[in-house]
């Protein structure tokens, strides 16, 4: 696993497979390891590059207070280029990979051959949720983030998956207390703030796939149909038995999804 230095941060990346390039990012408060699943299927048609996003996995340089979805949407850029990635991509993002897909759509337009969104929306927070970013911030900085597992994963997990693979929820829960409690703080001030994109979803003019578990409670699958219907020319695709992590609740399902939009 190669790392990147890209002056801010030091950016772990893992790299398999030749072809066209997907981008794959990660979603909060995870790291590239929530891709494994699609790594195992995917890598026989397509070069997968999964970073570490700022501040995530083993980075351990200075963070600011809020990194913004344009932050690491430029991150993703200059990671390209290091790569010596030139032509277009596919850009694959889940939740808040999915808000950073956005921003790297209109910043980096030039780079993006096709987008595959999971589990995300193109809404602004509202005043609530973004109240409950910004106390989750401070909480985590002054306690540390042991409390926040216990926040999160009935939320990203359907009940079903939570029975059927409790594996599956210890090593999420493990990841997400091996994430630094400054990234976690930074990241939620920053999708606390990020701009909304509804306005800009129909000037999207390359192939695009969204994805939703159907028992995702955080993005439900009936705003992200919504949603694929701003995109002139997208494609939905709901995954059965998955709430909001379907990559890794569903992999079958999902890299079917994926394979045959690639294809």
């Amino acid at each position: 696993m190669p790392t990147i230095d890209l002056g801010e941060y030091r950016c772990h990346v893992e790299i398999q497979g030749d072809g066209p390039v997907l981008l794959l990012v990660h979603g909060f408060p995870l790291d590239h390891t929530m891709w494994r699943p699609q790594f195992d299927e995917l890598q026989q048609s397509v070069r997968l590059i999964a970073p570490d996003l700022r501040g995530f996995g083993r980075d351990d340089r200075l963070l600011p207070d809020t990194l913004t979805m344009q932050d690491f949407a430029d991150d993703l850029a200059e990671l390209l280029d290091a790569l010596q990635v030139v032509s277009p991509v596919t850009f694959c993002g889940l939740s808040m990979g999915g808000y950073i897909g956005w921003q790297f759509w209109k910043r980096h337009r030039e780079r993006v051959a096709r987008l595959i969104l999971c589990d995300t929306r193109a809404t602004a927070d509202s005043v609530e949720v973004a109240r409950g970013r910004q106390m989750m911030a401070n909480r985590v900085l002054q306690e540390g983030n042991a409390f926040v597992p216990a926040a999160m994963l009935d939320k990203l997990f359907s009940s079903a998956t939570q029975q059927r693979d409790p594996q599956l929820i210890a090593t999420t829960r493990d990841t997400i207390l091996g994430t630094r409690p400054d990234a976690i703080a930074a990241a939620q001030r920053g999708m606390a703030e990020r701009i909304d994109f509804q306005t800009d979803l129909p000037s999207i003019n390359v192939p695009t796939l969204l994805l939703c578990g159907q028992d995702d409670v955080i993005t439900p699958s009936a705003e992200m149909r919504v949603m694929a219907g701003s995109i002139p020319g997208s494609e939905f695709v709901e995954i059965p038995a998955a709430g909001h992590l379907p990559p890794l609740e569903n992999p079958v399902a999902t890299n079917r999804a994926i394979a045959d939009f690639l294809r």
